[in-house]
């Protein structure tokens, strides 16, 4: 048995958040840590007033990368094989550190 819990981190587009954490739960009950998004930045869930700035988008994303290298591995939430432009740098970051990515549907 490992020293620790295997550590996975969920990429993926907001509109995918039911799919990401029953993906989530899923990696959970079998033992994994799981890393995700923490806040998922979608106009329609949210009042004019309470949107998501430009500013708190960016430092979302740079903690996301930071969730990445924390991983041993990315798992990409993709139903029907959609990636969006946000999931796309994180998986060329993820390539680019020598994590692995496995993807829920085919490309």
């Amino acid at each position: 048995m490992p020293d620790r819990p295997e550590i996975v981190c969920i990429c993926g587009s907001a509109r995918f958040v039911d799919e990401m954490s029953a993906a989530n739960r899923d990696l959970t009950f079998a033992g994994v840590i799981v890393v995700a998004p923490g806040v998922f930045p979608r106009a329609e869930d949210h009042e004019p007033d309470e949107l998501i700035t430009n500013e708190q988008k960016t430092a979302l994303a740079a903690l996301h990368l930071r969730k990445i290298d924390l991983a041993d591995r990315v798992l990409v939430v993709n139903p029907g094989g959609y990636i969006g432009e946000s999931t796309s740098r994180e998986i060329a970051y993820a390539h680019a550190i020598g994590k692995p990515i496995s993807f829920t549907d085919p490309l």
